[in-house]
């Protein structure tokens, strides 16, 4: 059934807008009516279709494109479809049948675009097919791993499920996701507040300062000419300078998205002082909490090894992946080509070859990503309290640096004058 976007006119007179399921704009008029409210404008059809337009009550009917990016308003998270997930699951377990769950998805729904993509997957399951087809025209949003789960839950019977260790997994990444991201905003913004301070003293306060410097006789300090010549150039040239930092910054950044520069920059970062293990921790608890779920959900070893591929964002740890998948296809363990690689602990191969041989590979791999999320969180808390006083520190030096550099003349002058 088409969703249409439209305004209206409420009891009060007030103009409103929303989204509703109707057969036709005739039929979505008179739904209307029964709430009170008077339709002004049909603004067009969720499925693309051409919809008719209306205008007052005298206006004629004319066809009209839907507006996608009005009904593309609200980013979809990776909260959103965990908090889906599992009320679906919910609603699955209590016995409702998958169209009138995802009827009340649809209602429950906040977020415009998320409701027309729910919609059109409901209008997709009630046309007869199967809730991971309908997800699959949606990839984008909901991954590859989601609807190959999906599609081994409906095979299996067993979607509620499912559903349950989906909304489980999705919910421990984001929270993984947004433990990072808080623990880098405070430093970045202490970087980001502290050039700009810096910038506006070398532009601004320092070239005022240094005037009474240029009629005196005596030898400058190394400091301060070093301060004086920095200020020179970022007044003098700032339209260079900055413009080509950011090409700089752009250039590399394109290079190391490149397929010839990302294995580069994926490599350095594996290495990288501090933040190498941290990453290596990261990829490899993705990798054991991915291929653990989607192994536990039935999805066949070889294609959770392709999803588990596409997850991990290291090219690097990618390619040992890729190249385990061969392994297997050719009869070898797991463990046997991630010990090859050496880019996996001994611990994570140790593991995998326990699970293998016991027939318990999804428990193993479960207790891998617990272990290293464990890590993760205990090395991200040592980050945290490492940051913040060693960029205080740095701050303190610059901002002394410029005041040394300032003062120490003065105080020359002060010297010879007595």
């Amino acid at each position: 059934m088409p969703v249409f976007e439209y305004k209206a006119l409420d009891s009060a007179g007030k103009s409103i807008r929303g989204m509703l399921e109707a057969d036709s704009a005739k039929t979505l008029r008179s739904q209307l009516r029964k709430e009170n409210k008077f339709l002004t404008e049909v603004i067009g059809q969720a499925d693309g279709n051409r919809a008719a337009v209306r205008k007052g009550t005298n206006a004629a009917q004319a066809d009209r494109e839907v507006n996608f990016g009005k009904m593309a308003r609200g980013r979809i998270t990776t909260d959103d479809i965990a908090i889906t997930t599992r009320q679906l699951a919910t609603l699955l377990g209590a016995g409702v049948t998958l169209v009138e769950a995802l009827t009340a998805l649809v209602d429950q729904v906040e977020k415009e675009r998320f409701k027309l993509i729910l919609s059109e997957v409901k209008s997709r399951v009630n046309e007869g097919s199967s809730l991971a087809d309908a997800l699959a025209t949606h990839q984008k949003v909901f991954g590859s791993l989601y609807v190959n789960m999906i599609r081994a839950g409906e095979h299996s019977g067993a979607l509620d499920k499912v559903l349950m260790r989906l909304a489980d997994f999705t919910e421990s990444q984001s929270k993984l996701q947004q433990k990072i991201v808080g623990t880098m905003t405070y430093p970045a913004i202490m970087v980001l507040v502290g050039v700009g301070i810096l910038t506006l003293l070398m532009v601004v306060v320092i070239p005022k300062v240094t005037k009474i410097f240029t009629t005196m006789k005596a030898t400058l300090p190394w400091t301060t000419r070093l301060l004086i010549w920095t200020s020179n150039m970022l007044q003098n040239w700032w339209f260079i300078i900055f413009p080509a930092l950011f090409a700089i910054i752009f250039g590399l950044a394109s290079y190391f998205r490149s397929p010839k520069g990302k294995p580069v920059w994926d490599r350095y970062a594996l290495k990288a002082p501090i933040f190498g293990g941290l990453l290596r921790l990261l990829a490899i608890s993705r990798f054991a909490r991915t291929l653990a779920t989607l192994l536990k959900s039935g999805v066949p070893l070889l294609t959770a090894m392709d999803i588990t591929k596409a997850v991990i964002t290291n090219s690097i740890l990618a390619d040992v992946v890729e190249k385990a998948r061969d392994a297997i296809r050719e009869g070898e363990s797991i463990a046997t080509p991630l010990k090859r690689s050496g880019e996996f602990p001994p611990l994570v191969y140790h593991m995998v070859s326990i699970g293998e041989k016991s027939g318990q590979l999804e428990d193993m791999l479960l207790s891998v990503a617990d272990n290293y999320e464990n890590q993760v969180n205990v090395r991200i808390g040592a980050l945290t309290s490492m940051l913040e006083p060693l960029l205080t520190v740095f701050m303190g030096v610059m901002i002394a640096f410029v005041a040394f550099s300032v003062l120490m003349p003065i105080l020359q002058v002060n010297s010879a004058i007595r």
